[in-house]
């Protein structure tokens, strides 16, 4: 896109900027909930493009005035002072060029939510349920260096540890927009405990990532919802187990299925579940969504395909490969104490890449 495109954007998204900022003020538009949170979201990301154009006008602004003072200034020590300050103005407009091209590109929609994460053992047996239990740690890690919390659902315990399966949400600023990325099939290649010989097995485990809906994104109503009311089953103490406090919720139309029992009471455990069956809801419109993505991207990084084999753990050559973008690590042990931003900022890169493709940048 050509400067004068992009100044020419930048203005009207700027212009666009004030007027949402006069509106989010109106208090007809605060007393219509779903509105003004849109408009609230509107405001954030154009505030993100307008900080970044209001910088990139002032180097454009300095680069023509040191040409100016180069071409027709008559003092050599001015004249020396704007090469040098055409020399950087000239450094960083590519930069900044690129940084806006980025924002100018929608972006997911929902890459601001937080998120509902599902871990499931999947070929393997117990070696599976071992492998999910070890991606939950690393991700519980990772959400734990962001700041962002953690709160399980539901789970079922494999029988020599790890987990058969486990559902939690992560609150945080952005994460479903950084951890959409790990949806998919994760393999695992390691000797498995129970193995007297020493051979390596390949497991694998399936990710999920879904966007959690807000309460007015989706119309839940009360007569389309089964509620069943039963007893929790596994750890949490006598409490836990001999109260009826585990929800089951069944979304009649749609068939979707859910249930909370990590908490000890029943009204925590349905607005729990209810979080998760709107999220699921919701998701079946995402999808389709993801999947007009999928259609347009060679690299397929963040379309919340959980059958795509996305990345192999290789235990014995201390190895990480992301088969989406042929990316290769050898620091297994760190990636799996949580330090998984190296592969997710190629990720990201990978994906901007096929985002300003698309846009014809």
């Amino acid at each position: 896109m050509p400067t004068n495109n992009i100044t020419t954007r930048l203005d009207e998204l700027e212009a666009r900027f004030k007027e949402v900022s006069t509106m989010i003020a109106d208090p007809e538009i605060i007393a219509d909930q779903k509105r003004f949170v849109s408009l609230n979201k509107e405001y954030r990301d154009l505030e993100k493009i307008t900080k970044a154009g209001a910088q990139y006008k002032q180097i454009l602004s300095e680069e023509s005035e040191a040409q100016e003072v180069i071409d027709h200034g008559t003092d050599e020590e001015l004249k020396q002072l704007a090469r040098i300050q055409l020399e950087e103005a000239q450094e960083a407009l590519p930069k900044m060029e690129q940084q806006i091209k980025l924002l100018l590109v929608p972006a997911d929609p929902e890459d601001e939510k937080d998120c509902i994460m599902e871990i499931r053992g999947g070929t393997g047996g117990d070696e599976a349920a071992l492998f999910a239990g070890d991606l939950f740690r690393m991700y519980s890690k990772f959400c734990d260096e962001k700041g962002w919390k953690i709160e399980v659902t539901d789970s079922n315990e494999g029988s020599t540890g790890g987990f058969k399966e486990i559902i939690f949400t992560v609150s945080g600023p952005g994460a479903y927009g950084i951890l959409k990325y790990e949806s998919g099939v994760h393999r695992v290649q390691r000797v498995p405990q129970t193995e007297t010989q020493g051979r390596i097995h390949t497991s694998a485990a399936t990710v999920a990532v879904l966007p959690q809906a807000e309460e007015f994104d989706v119309d839940l109503k009360e007569s389309d919802i089964r509620c069943d009311i039963f007893c929790s089953s596994g750890p949490g103490g006598q409490s836990v187990n001999t109260t009826y406090s585990a929800i089951r919720l069944v979304h009649i139309p749609t068939g979707i299925t859910v249930q909370c029992q990590d908490q000890k009471s029943q009204i925590k455990n349905k607005a729990k579940a209810m979080i998760e069956l709107r999220s699921r809801i919701y998701n079946m419109e995402h999808q389709k969504y993801l999947d007009e993505v999928a259609a347009k991207r060679k690299t397929m990084v963040s379309t919340g395909d959980r059958s795509a084999k996305i990345r192999t753990y290789n235990f014995p050559q201390g190895r990480v490969t992301d088969h989406r973008i042929n990316f290769t690590v050898h620091n297994l042990p760190t990636v799996m104490d949580g330090k998984l931003q190296p592969i997710l900022d190629q990720l990201i890169m990978a994906e901007n890449f096929e985002r300003l493709k698309e846009a014809n940048y």
